[in-house]
């Protein structure tokens, strides 16, 4: 039976970032992965088809809104044969390079799926027998079917579907009003489906604040969306190829039929199989998968990261987290996973971006703080690129003016807040950044409103 000093079951972001990062220390590292196609869910099923979807729609849709810049443009329609072939090649093209980087013969990859017999020791599907001196776990998610009565008897798409599809369906309902829900949802109405969002809290993007919520529904209400929020879904049913979703809203039963039912109320941990109690592995209450600050689980031995275990499934924490368990596994000093300068972006259009601490989190830690913000109704730039929707929000502590989080709503709202990402990585006041240089007129001016009011309150 061979020996591994490090051993990785799953070959996605956070997997090849934690193998990649311990083969500086070591050459006996193994990739254990048995998808038939490599590269894990960002590059096949998540961020790159999605992200290349989502922009041409963008496109499409100021094509149709050209009057509103003085063009003449007859007609824009998707063309989906031509959609799916070009985001197909794009995912290609990251798809081969990830599987030549895996198979390379710089790890032994072995095209199998794993489970744990004892602690140290996993058994692949063919009956090989592998030993670890160091594990780190990387299964990723699968799609969720909550206990609602009718969904798991019904044929439901989910994302993988509407990321492949080569038609435009007539009529979606989408369940749920997370990230995926929501960035697929207003794509599928701008190729042209007559889209109806049922959530379940008050509001959509519920991870966000909801005054951006509220910016997006009206977003969405305003291109022909149906949305349903605060609502408690009874039951789904599909007859004559037809789905009907009864659900309770304000206080009243509601009926929705839709050619097609899209399941977007989230994703669990891919653990099932790995017989993780015979490695003596704890999951938390939410099934994932228990890791602390240096991804070690509750075996010392094995280590996991990426969706498997959270608590954000963001595809740049799934790396970092691969690559601070590859070099504490190797015995190499690192820097601890910290989520106080989290960052994500929700690519609606307009986009959310959000970095740095909360206003809601300073609050429960009791740290004072102002902030100020700015509408992009009144900006320039966003005005001539009838970008008008949104706002720009800084928050900074109260006495020293340090930044401590920043929300963006609006056009290109993700390049945005990378403004913001360094600036409080750096530990930068609203008086360091505004004695930079700001160019006019740009998108970026925008946040020099919000910082000379915050760096003024403070002077003053």
């Amino acid at each position: 039976m061979k020996t591994y000093d490090f051993i990785v079951i799953g070959g996605g972001s956070a997997g090849y970032a934690a193998a990649r990062t311990a083969r500086e220390y070591t050459d006996a590292v193994a990739i254990i992965d048995g998808a038939k196609e490599l590269s894990g869910l960002c590059i096949l099923r998540g961020c790159m088809p999605s992200k290349t979807l989502i922009y041409s729609a963008e496109i499409l849709h100021l094509a149709q809104k050209g009057k509103l810049f003085g063009l003449d443009i007859p007609e824009a329609a998707a063309d989906m044969r031509k959609l799916h072939e070009r985001k197909s090649r794009i995912v290609g093209e990251f798809a081969g390079y990830r599987q030549e980087q895996i198979t390379s013969g710089r790890f032994d990859f072995y095209p199998s799926y794993a489970r744990f017999v004892s602690p140290n020791e996993i058994e692949l599907t063919d009956g090989t027998r592998l030993a670890g001196k160091r594990f780190f776990i990387s299964t990723g998610s699968t799609v969720s079917v909550p206990p609602i009565s009718g969904l798991s008897t019904v044929p439901f798409w989910t994302s993988d579907h509407i990321l492949d599809l080569d038609f435009i369906p007539e009529s979606v309902i989408v369940l749920g009003g997370g990230v995926v829900a929501c960035e697929l949802a207003q794509y599928l109405a701008r190729i042209g489906s007559r889209v109806t969002q049922i959530q379940r809290s008050e509001h959509i993007l519920k991870e966000t604040t909801p005054e951006a919520a509220e910016v997006i529904e009206k977003a969405f209400t305003d291109e022909g969306m149906a949305l349903f929020t605060g609502t408690q879904i009874e039951k789904i049913n599909y007859s004559d190829d037809q789905f009907t979703v009864v659900f309770n809203h304000l206080g009243k039963l509601s009926t929705q039929k839709a050619k097609y039912l899209f399941n977007a109320l989230g994703r669990e941990a891919a653990t099932k199989g790995l017989n993780l109690d015979a490695a003596e592995i704890k999951l938390r209450a939410n099934g994932k998968i228990d890791a602390n600050e240096y991804q070690q689980t509750s075996n010392a031995a094995v280590y996991a990261g990426g969706d498997c275990t959270g608590p954000y499934e963001i595809v740049h924490i799934a790396i970092q987290q691969g690559e601070v368990a590859g070099k504490h596994a190797l015995g190499q000093i690192t820097t601890p996973m910290n989520y106080n300068n989290l960052l994500s972006v929700v690519f609606t259009d307009p986009q959310v971006a959000l970095c740095g601490t909360t206003e809601k989190d300073l609050k429960k830690k009791g740290i004072p703080y102002i902030s100020a913000s700015y509408p992009f109704d009144d900006h320039g730039k966003s005005i001539l690129m009838e970008a008008k929707r949104g706002y720009v929000k800084v928050i900074a502590h109260a006495q020293t003016g340090k930044l401590l989080g920043a929300e963006i709503v609006g056009k290109d709202a993700g390049e945005l807040i990378h403004i913001f990402s360094t600036a409080i990585a750096l530990g930068a006041t609203a008086a360091d950044m505004v004695k930079a240089p700001w160019y006019h007129p740009t998108l970026a001016e925008i946040v020099t409103y919000p910082l000379e009011e915050i760096a003024e309150k403070i002077l003053s």
